[in-house]
């Protein structure tokens, strides 16, 4: 065999190295002027502006420091921090796995023993409260909008003469071509219009308006209806009780696909492992991704029925739908454990106590300071804080934008005052609060301790805007406008 010929090594020095990262060489400048020339530099903009940029480092699994050392609880995450940061079973269990695990790490063509044993106990897991799932099977995916994307194929498949789906308003599956056809906010869907065809948008919490819907388009037509128990992103609505029972039981009559978006509300975050069950509905796919992840990988999951995963995948074709990096055992490893973490501790009771306790907290602060917060909800450990406008008075044609400037203005009061928080996509006003199911007790109440703080300096709507720097003020409306 003739010697094969090495390529001279390409001369480029690459401008920084994972070592100068793990010994913190960069400077707050340094990570921010990084984004700003080579990332998505305008969030980094604004996000700075306002002073909430970081970079952070995490010195409890549910505190994190600023290059300033200001200490901050951590109530943000978007739900995808079970346990904070860096929580120390968890990387106990990484280091272990790394070390002596010796599985394939992409078991794209081939079986997988932490593959299974994750689709073992989510089953396990969703049929202990649905028994009529004990014969479901998942699809591991990388994200919730993949956990979508599959849910709705295997929903076309499964009832393939049906053109239609239902949302709902103020909906977020995602922002990937086929979930963004779903999320019906005008701001994300406009600029890619045209999207999929054949989605039927009806207000949330209606059950009359869905019936009628259903008898208007006729259930035949009808493939699936895609809803989520609570709506995240839209602020924390939750639904009238009996509502989603009473949803199912049309579309069990009339044989049209339910999914249970519980990619923000599922494994334990609403004080329910399946907020959707709880509630009285049984979907026929539900979709997990989060949690599951345990904060440190990046995991999505849809569980079907069996009889409608084999719609899309049997026989010949098996591999109609798939993904490259889905099922990875390392990322497999880390949702084990992460679902053995949630049940052995029980941390869907924990939510839901603690979530009594903090909602419980949070109506008294909106109570005593009506004029900053206009309401307040939760369910477990899902909580929203609703302000009122920076802005005493309706400004002609922004509405919009004074909203958004009073979401962002209460994030950084809460910032101020030692909390991080999330903002609401679909919902401009309210701050979403996401803490760990285990955040330890003191740690829980300083979190409240620090919002009535916040309220008391700042007890109106317009007071977080005067207790903003000119400064700040003047960059953002500059940035908006």
């Amino acid at each position: 065999m003739a010697p094969i010929n090495i390529a001279k090594p390409l001369h480029i020095s690459l401008p920084i190295s994972t070592l100068d990262v793990l010994d913190e060489k960069l400077t707050q400048g340094d990570v921010i002027s990084a984004e700003l020339a080579h990332g998505n530099a305008d969030l980094i903009r604004v996000l700075d502006i306002c002073g909430v940029a970081g970079p952070f480092k995490a010195v409890t699994p549910w505190e994190h420091v600023d290059a300033k050392g200001i200490r901050r609880i951590n109530a943000g995450g978007y739900s995808a921090l079970p346990f904070g940061d860096r929580y120390p079973p968890l990387v106990e269990f990484l280091t272990e796995y790394l070390t002596r695990d010796s599985a394939q790490g992409l078991p794209q063509q081939a079986a997988s023993p932490w593959r299974a044993a994750l689709e073992a106990n989510l089953v396990a897991l969703l049929a202990h409260v649905a028994p009529s799932h004990a014969d479901s099977r998942v699809f591991f995916s990388n994200s919730g909008a993949e956990a979508i994307e599959t849910a709705i194929k295997f929903a076309r498949m499964a009832r393939p003469k049906a053109s239609k789906i239902i949302n709902f308003k103020g909906a977020y599956h995602g922002k990937t071509y086929a979930p963004l056809s779903l999320t019906p906010n005008a701001e994300y869907q406009d600029p890619f219009r045209p999207l999929m065809p054949g989605v039927v948008t009806l207000p949330y919490g209606d059950i009359a308006a869905f019936r009628k819907a259903v008898k208007r388009h006729g259930a035949k037509t009808i493939a699936a209806v895609f809803i989520e128990p609570i709506q995240g992103e839209a602020g924390v609505i939750i639904p009238p009780a009996g509502y989603l029972k009473e949803l199912g039981e049309i579309c069990e009559r009339n044989g049209i696909v339910v999914v249970a978006d519980e990619i923000q509300t599922g494994l334990g975050r609403c004080g329910e492992w399946f907020a959707s069950i709880a509630d009285g509905l049984e979907p026929d796919i539900v979709a997990l991704a989060k949690p599951l992840g345990g904060g440190l990988v990046a995991s999505g999951a849809t569980i079907a029925r069996k009889e409608i995963y084999a719609k899309m995948l049997s026989g010949m074709s098996c591999k109609r739908h798939s993904n490259t990096f889905g099922g990875n055992s390392l990322t497999m490893a880390i949702g084990l454990k992460s679902l053995e973490l949630l049940v052995e501790g029980r941390l869907d009771e924990r939510s839901k106590q603690m979530g009594e306790v903090g909602l419980a907290q949070l109506v008294e602060i909106a109570q005593r300071y009506p004029n900053l917060i206009e309401t307040v909800r939760g369910q477990g450990l899902l909580m929203a804080i609703q302000f009122q406008s920076v802005v005493p008075f309706k400004v002609p044609f922004m509405s919009e934008l004074v909203g958004e400037f009073s979401g962002i203005l209460g994030l950084r009061t809460l910032h101020v005052h030692g909390v991080q928080a999330n903002l609401s996509l679909s919902s401009k006003r309210v701050i979403r609060l996401t803490p760990a199911l285990n955040m330890p007790d003191d740690v829980y109440k300083r979190l409240f301790q620090r919002i009535e703080a916040a309220a008391a300096k700042n007890p109106t709507g317009p007071a977080m805007l005067r207790n903003t720097p000119i400064s700040v003020t003047a960059k953002l409306s500059k940035f908006a406008l």
